[in-house]
C-alpha cells in the first residue's frame, strides 16, 4: 500500500521550516524602512535646495531632481530583481551605497559649482544615483521579510519544502520556485497559496506604510530640524551615517545567518569605511566651506553668515567699499551701488513725498537716498530677511555705506513678506506718496509673485493721490521680454508707465556671483545695466525727471535721465507691445 503523499511530504516540510514569530522580523524591518525612506526624503530636498541656491529657479530645480529621482526609482526596482537570491546582502550593499553618495551629494556639488562653474549635470547623476538605490529597498525588503516569515532558509529551496518564489513576491530563484511548486501539488496547497498571497499583500501595505511615513518625518525634518541646527552640508553628512548604520545594523543582526562569511566581512568593511569617510568629511566640513565660499567670492569675504532664509556674504577689503551677496547673487557692488540706487530713488521723488514705503532694501541704501530729502517725515522698509536688515545696521562697511540710514529715527523696519504686508490692512490706513520696490530679480522664481499683476493691484491701494511706484526691472538691453513684460503688467494692472535706464560697472541682480563681470579702475558704465519702471495709476503716465529740491548726485541729470529714456524706448517693438501680463498663476519670467 502507497502512502499518501501528505504523510510524507509533511513531516519533510517542517523540518525545513523555522518557526519565526511575525514580529520579530517585521517589526524590525518596518522600523528600517521608516529611517531609510526619511533619509531618502532629506537626500531629494537637499538636492531641491542646494540646486536652486546654486543654480537658481527652484521650479526648474525641482522638476528636474523629482523627474529623474521617480524615473530612477523604477529603474532601481527592476534592477533589484537580479539581487533577489541575494537579498540580504545586496539590501547591505545598497544602503551602504546610498549613504555614501547622499550624504556626500550636498557637498561634491557645492565643490562643483565652487571650483568648476557647473552644478546641473552633477546634480543630474545623483539624484539618478539615490533613485536608483532607493528604488532597490523596498523590492529587497519584501523578499527578505517574506524568506524570514515563512520559515525559508537560506539554501533557496533545496530541499522539498516550499523554497522561495512560492507566491507572489518571494523572491526566489528559479530552483526554489520548483520546490515550492512540489510543495504545493503535494499539499494540495490551493488554500496555501491564498493565505501566502494574502500575506504578501498585507507585507507590501506594511512595507509602503512605513515608507510614506518615514518620507513624511523626514520631509519635516529637514527645513525644521537639519537645515536650521546643521546646515546643508552637515546635515547631510549625519543623514548618510543614519543610514548606514540603520540598513547595515538590521542585516549584520537580523539576517546575519543569511550571509556567508565573505559577504559579512564585506558588508562590515564597507560600513566602516563610509561611516569613517562620512565622519572625517562632517569633521572637515567647515575648512571646506570655507575654501569654497574663497573660491566663489574671492579672498576678501569680510562676512559669510547663514540666516533663517538664505547665506549672506560681505566681501571687500579694508578701506575698501563692500559688496553684499544674498544666496550667492550679487546684491550690493560698493564701487557703484550708487548708480542703482539714484536711478532708482530720484525720479519717483519728483513730486510729494512726504511718506515712502520700500519694499525690499534691507540693506538701507535705497533708505540712504530717501533720506537726503529734508522734507519726508516717515520711510517704511519692509525686509524679508531680518539678518539682511541686522548686518546693514551692524556691520561698519555696510552701516557707512548706507550711512547708517536704518538707524535713523524717521525709518520704520517691517520684517516680512511684501506681498503678505500688502494685503494687510496696515497699507490701506497709512498711504504713501512713493512706493519703490527694490526687491530681488524677476528672473528668480521665488519672487514671481512680486512681479505679478495682483501684486501692483495691491501696491496701488498704499499709493495716496498722486503716488507714484518705481520698479526696478532687470535689464532692457540684455532681457528685453522680461523687462516689457514688467511693463505690460503694470498697465494691465492699472498704472501708466515711463520706462528708463541706468548704466553701471556691473549688474546689481546677477544669476550668479560674477566677479569676472567686474571691471575695476576708470573703465566706463554699462549702458542700460538696470532698467526702471515709473509708473502711477490712471491713464496718465507720471513726469520723468528730478525733484526742485532734488539733493547734489553723482551719476545722474534731467539731461541723462531723458537720454536713457529715450534709449530704452527704442527697445519697445511691436511684439514687446503685444505680451501678456504676468499673474500669480501664469507667471510670465
Amino acid at each position: 500500500m502507497i502512502d499518501p503523499p501528505v504523510t510524507v511530504t509533511r513531516p519533510a516540510e517542517r523540518a525545513a521550516r523555522v518557526p519565526v514569530r511575525p514580529g520579530a522580523v517585521r517589526y524590525p524591518v518596518l522600523a528600517v524602512v521608516f529611517v531609510c525612506a526619511a533619509c531618502g526624503l532629506v537626500y531629494e530636498l537637499e538636492l531641491v535646495a542646494l540646486a536652486s541656491y546654486l543654480i537658481g529657479d527652484s521650479v526648474t530645480q525641482a522638476s528636474v531632481v523629482l523627474s529623474v529621482m521617480v524615473f530612477a526609482m523604477g529603474l532601481g526596482s527592476l534592477l533589484a530583481k537580479r539581487l533577489r537570491c541575494r537579498a540580504a546582502v545586496g539590501f547591505g550593499l545598497v544602503e551602504c551605497g546610498l549613504a555614501l553618495i547622499g550624504g556626500c551629494s550636498a557637498m561634491v556639488l557645492y565643490a562643483s559649482f565652487a571650483w568648476f562653474g557647473a552644478s546641473r549635470w552633477v546634480l543630474v547623476a545623483f539624484s539618478l544615483a539615490i533613485g536608483v538605490l532607493t528604488g532597490a529597498e523596498i523590492p529587497l525588503l519584501m523578499s527578505l521579510i517574506q524568506r524570514a516569515e515563512s520559515g525559508r532558509s537560506p539554501g533557496y529551496g533545496a530541499g522539498p519544502g516550499p523554497g522561495p518564489g512560492t507566491g507572489p513576491g518571494a523572491g526566489g530563484c528559479a530552483t526554489g520556485g520548483r520546490g515550492g511548486a512540489r510543495g504545493a501539488v503535494r499539499g494540495g496547497g490551493e488554500s496555501r497559496r491564498r493565505r501566502e498571497a494574502h500575506d504578501a499583500a498585507g507585507t507590501v501595505a506594511d512595507l509602503f506604510a512605513a515608507d510614506y511615513v518615514g518620507a513624511l518625518v523626514g520631509g519635516l525634518a529637514f527645513p525644521f530640524l537639519l537645515l536650521p541646527w546643521l546646515g546643508q552640508l552637515t546635515g547631510a553628512l549625519v543623514t548618510g551615517a543614519v543610514n548606514a548604520i540603520a540598513g547595515g545594523g538590521l542585516v549584520l543582526w537580523l539576517f546575519r545567518h543569511d550571509l556567508t562569511a565573505r559577504s559579512r566581512t564585506l558588508l562590515i568593511g564597507a560600513n566602516l569605511s563610509v561611516l569613517a569617510l562620512l565622519a572625517t568629511a562632517t569633521v572637515l566640513v567647515d575648512d571646506f566651506e570655507q575654501a569654497a565660499r574663497r573660491a566663489v567670492y574671492g579672498d576678501g569675504i569680510r562676512v559669510a553668515v547663514h540666516t533663517e532664509l538664505q547665506e549672506v556674504v560681505v566681501t571687500g577689503g579694508r578701506g575698501e567699499p563692500p559688496d553684499l551677496f544674498l544666496d550667492g547673487r550679487l546684491r550690493v557692488g560698493g564701487r557703484d551701488e550708487y548708480r542703482y540706487h539714484e536711478a532708482l530713488v530720484h525720479p519717483a521723488m519728483n513730486g510729494p513725498h512726504t511718506r515712502v514705503l520700500i519694499l525690499g532694501g534691507g540693506d538701507g541704501l535705497a533708505a540712504r537716498e530717501v533720506l537726503r530729502y529734508a522734507d519726508v517725515a516717515a520711510v517704511t522698509v519692509v525686509e524679508l530677511d531680518p539678518g539682511v536688515a541686522r548686518l546693514a545696521r551692524t556691520d561698519p562697511g555696510l552701516a557707512a555705506l548706507n550711512e547708517q540710514a536704518l538707524r535713523d529715527p524717521r525709518v520704520t523696519v517691517a520684517h516680512g513678506d511684501a506681498f503678505t504686508w500688502l494685503r494687510s490692512v496696515r497699507p490701506v490706513q497709512e498711504r504713501y506718496d512713493v512706493v519703490i520696490s527694490d526687491l530681488p530679480d524677476p528672473g528668480i522664481t521665488a519672487g514671481a509673485k512680486l512681479y505679478s499683476e495682483e501684486f501692483y493691484g495691491l501696491a496701488s491701494r498704499a499709493l495716496a493721490d498722486g503716488g507714484r511706484l518705481v520698479v526696478h526691472a532687470g535689464s532692457a538691453s540684455d532681457r528685453p521680454r522680461t523687462y516689457w513684460t514688467i511693463d505690460a503688467t503694470l498697465r494691465a494692472a492699472g498704472y501708466a508707465t515711463r520706462p528708463y535706464a541706468a548704466g553701471g560697472r556691473t549688474a546689481g541682480l546677477t544669476a550668479g556671483p560674477d566677479r569676472a563681470g567686474r571691471s575695476t579702475g576708470g573703465a566706463p558704465p554699462a549702458e542700460g545695466t538696470w532698467g526702471f519702471l515709473l509708473a502711477a495709476p490712471g491713464p496718465v503716465p507720471p513726469p520723468l525727471g528730478l525733484d526742485a529740491g532734488a539733493p547734489p548726485l553723482r551719476s545722474l541729470t534731467a539731461r541723462t535721465l531723458a537720454e536713457a529714456e529715450s534709449r530704452v524706448e527704442r527697445s519697445r517693438t511691436g511684439a514687446t507691445d503685444a505680451l501678456p501680463p504676468s499673474t500669480l498663476v501664469h507667471p510670465r519670467y
